[in-house]
């Protein structure tokens, strides 16, 4: 995601305290992966890409012309 983004991104968020139970192991790899500092940042770009992956998705289908039925949207 390109700092611009990330910025607005953190500007216009709100935060809010949560507890989360996570593998350790897994963790590291995901920060390691994504290439984040800290526990909350890997978090939050894993979240992102999540997002952004949706969003791909419901583009394609858009630009295809495929309808989308809401058992598809689980899948």
């Amino acid at each position: 995601m390109p700092a611009i983004a990330r910025e607005k991104r953190r500007l216009s968020a709100r935060r809010a305290p949560r507890t989360f139970r996570l593998t350790l192991s897994k963790l590291a790899a995901a920060k390691r992966a994504l290439g984040a500092a800290t526990a909350t940042e890997t978090i939050e770009r894993a979240l992102d890409l999540v997002v952004f992956q949706r969003q791909l998705v419901d583009g394609t289908r858009s630009m295809l012309g495929i309808a989308i039925a809401e058992s598809d949207r689980e899948q």
